[in-house]
């Protein structure tokens, strides 16, 4: 590990300003050309997009009406949408270059973050880029430019060194530092560097009383993320006990793994705290063919997941089995997608025994 860097991030926007870049050249207007149609000076445009002038730190009114001109300019709403996430992406990365401070202030022991900030903080540490811009087209510029909002490696050695301090110090913080701990814990997975590997290692397997847990328990969001990051890291085999042992046949557990899906998808809208939300039984804000829909999009990005979100389809699919009558469109999809998983062999016994079902569900309404 090493001493974090002097020069501080807590007072930049970057990542947010790099997405504000990519709307404007969605449009498309060059920075005088924006400046002149909002009436602002060019140089807050540089500011803005450079990260000089957060755009967290634009008052919320103004920021609002932002946001409205550039959508009336024409600025790709799939772009416009991930804005809010960057700039959580900006906050979790510059209090990690700054001073960490007490727990409760920390961000990520303040709210439940989403799959959308997790992928602007990828796209900072490891420059990959979000999904959800992919398909955006990338304007010519003259002579070099950035393509992601990357740290400079100094900076991205100080934020994972403040990860792994933040995990290691705030597992017996009450509830606040049991968010830290899960959600830091979960970053730590986008490390990449050799040195990364043996400490990840042991830190995660440490938690195997978490692993252990039956059914729901208060720590049950802390397991699932544990078993994520370490599919992530190319171990499959905890997620797959996961599923067997902490979801399946146990009603809250269920409805805790939708519930979050349902979250860190972007399907429900409503900011939340801690985890205390998953265990509701009123569906937390989201509708069952959105979260259908969200699932269905991102079977085929996730293959090191694939077995929980198999298991998680199955479930939605048999807690309202009237979804394939109102998504015709997406249960045709649906029945592509798990044909292509069933005749192929990365898959659990447990993931094909519950695709066989849903699949057999889609054809029959099919008929």
């Amino acid at each position: 590990m090493i001493a974090k860097s002097p020069a501080s991030r807590a007072s930049t926007g970057a990542v947010a300003g790099f997405v504000f870049r990519l709307a404007r050249e969605s449009i498309p207007r060059t920075q005088a050309q924006l400046a002149e149609e909002l009436t602002a000076d060019l140089a807050t445009v540089q500011g803005w997009e450079s990260g000089r002038r957060p755009l967290a730190n634009v008052k919320a009114g103004t920021l609002s009406d932002l946001r409205r001109r550039l959508a009336a300019l024409g600025a790709a709403a799939s772009v416009l949408r991930l804005l809010d996430a960057a700039m959580d992406a900006d906050r979790i990365i510059g209090t990690a270059l700054d001073s960490p401070g007490p727990v409760r202030g920390h961000p990520l022991a303040g709210w439940v973050h989403t799959r959308d900030t997790a992928h602007m903080i990828a796209w900072a540490v490891n420059g990959t880029t979000p999904p959800a811009l992919a398909s955006c087209p990338v304007p010519p510029r003259r002579g070099p430019a950035a393509q992601a909002p990357l740290l400079g490696s100094q900076e991205r050695d100080a934020f994972f060194t403040h990860l792994w301090e933040a995990a290691e110090s705030a597992g017996g913080s009450g509830e606040g530092g049991a968010l830290l701990h899960r959600q830091a814990l979960y970053l730590t997975s986008y490390d990449r560097s050799p040195e990364a590997s043996a400490w990840r290692a042991r830190a995660l397997h440490s938690r195997r009383d978490v692993l252990a847990v039956r059914g729901w328990t208060p720590r049950w969001a802390e397991a699932r993320s544990t078993t994520t990051a370490l599919a992530r890291l190319g171990d499959p085999q905890p997620l797959l006990d996961f599923i067997e042992r902490s979801m399946a046949d146990d009603d809250t557990a269920e409805t805790a793994n939708l519930n979050y899906w349902a979250y860190w998808l972007g399907v429900s809208s409503l900011p939340q705290a801690n985890d205390g939300f998953m265990r509701s039984r009123e569906l937390a804000g989201w509708e069952p063919p959105s979260l259908l829909r969200s699932l269905v999009d991102g079977l085929h990005q996730a293959p090191g997941y694939v077995d929980l979100y198999a298991h998680s389809l199955w479930a939605l699919v048999t807690a309202h089995g009237w979804l394939p009558l109102v998504s015709p469109d997406l249960a045709v999809r649906l029945c592509e997608r798990t044909g292509t998983l069933l005749d192929g062999c990365r898959i659990s016994p447990r993931s094909r025994r519950e695709l066989s079902e849903v699949h057999y569900v889609l054809r029959d309404h099919r008929r």
